[in-house]
């Protein structure tokens, strides 16, 4: 009797030390910077180790670095902010509740976090397709017309989220094929909301410095107007036009007027040469006609002509009809 005693005692010893340890690990790294959501809370020490040092790198952003790991036996993708690219603490603390809260199917998972002075790391679920640009543009093993068009979908059900249907609306910033990552069912999901924007409830606008990746950033940021979600659709615009010709945008290995694809695709699709757009690919002319309509609309330079992203997703859907687009640099012409 004596012997289950001190075993008991001493189990009970064991597991208030471990609560002491977990309530020190919360205090270190900011727990309660995430109240009201369930993230869980990581000690760089304990990232470090999952990741084996940060050893096996999976991909790189302008926001940081992703790195592989294995927690638990299931595998986790471990993104390392760079010190440059983490914000005040407060910011830092606003974006990080903001993303713990989002969930949706088309958008990669928050899993966790460690905020540990200048380390800050974001724990992810594990997405084992790897990128959208990774298949899309490897003419050996791209995807088949309809299984491009569902990743567009699958996109659009996203941006859609973030933009009309999360607590805060979001600007991701840096929509492109490199940050569209594909599941081990080959769902599409967005990634890298490290220069995402964030729009209070009754903002529909903010003036910013330029974010994002060149050949996707909309005109507007350029033009320095104030930007809105409208900036997202034109980013899609781009990709989908990418999505669509299996194309980097700026291509400048062929001829020289087919090197902007936004413009060569607009010159497709007005002199009725559609189907230079698909190659060799056995499309349906209008299906694909169909889908560039939307992308033109979706990359006008003038953002009031640009549709919303729930027109977009009724469009790319065949629920609405679509009407001619105009050139996308008209609106230039006028200014």
């Amino acid at each position: 009797m004596s012997i289950g005693i001190l075993a008991l005692s001493i189990s009970v010893i064991f597991v208030r030390q471990k609560r002491k340890e977990y309530n020190k690990i919360g205090k270190e790294n900011g727990d309660n910077l995430v109240e009201g959501i369930s993230l869980q809370v990581f000690t760089f020490e304990h990232l470090s180790e999952a990741t084996n040092s940060f050893k096996e790198e999976l991909g790189r952003g302008a926001s940081g670095t992703v790195f592989k790991g294995v927690m638990q036996q299931k595998m986790v993708a471990v993104k390392r902010l760079e010190k440059e690219f983490t914000q005040g603490e407060m910011e830092f603390q606003t974006e990080l509740k903001t993303i713990g809260k989002m969930y949706h199917r088309n958008l990669v998972r928050l899993l966790g976090y460690c905020f540990d002075g200048d380390n800050k790391l974001l724990v992810f679920e594990y997405m084992s397709n790897g990128s959208l640009a990774g298949i899309l543009f490897n003419q050996e093993n791209r995807p088949s017309w309809e299984e491009r068009i569902e990743i567009a979908r699958d996109i659009s059900r996203g941006i859609l989220y973030l933009h009309h249907e999360c607590e805060a609306h979001i600007i991701h910033c840096d929509i492109k094929p490199h940050n569209i990552l594909m599941d081990d069912k080959w769902c599409a999901k967005i990634s890298d909301f490290g220069l995402a924007k964030l729009l209070k409830q009754d903002q529909t606008n903010t003036y910013t410095e330029i974010r994002g990746t060149k050949s996707y950033v909309a005109p507007e940021w350029y033009q320095k107007q104030a930007i809105t979600v409208k900036a997202g659709v034109y980013s899609f615009g781009v990709m989908l036009l990418e999505i669509i010709c299996c194309r980097k945008c700026v291509d400048w290995s062929g001829s020289e007027d087919g090197a902007i694809l936004e413009e060569w695709a607009y010159d497709c699709y007005a002199t009725g040469k559609i189907g230079s757009l698909v190659g060799n690919e056995m499309v349906e002319e209008r299906k694909v006609e169909r889908m560039v309509k939307i992308g033109i609309w979706c990359v006008q330079y003038d953002p009031s002509l640009c549709p919303t992203m729930k027109k977009v997703q009724l469009m790319l859907e065949g629920t609405v009809e679509i009407p001619i687009p105009p050139s996308p640099t008209s609106f230039l012409s006028s200014i």
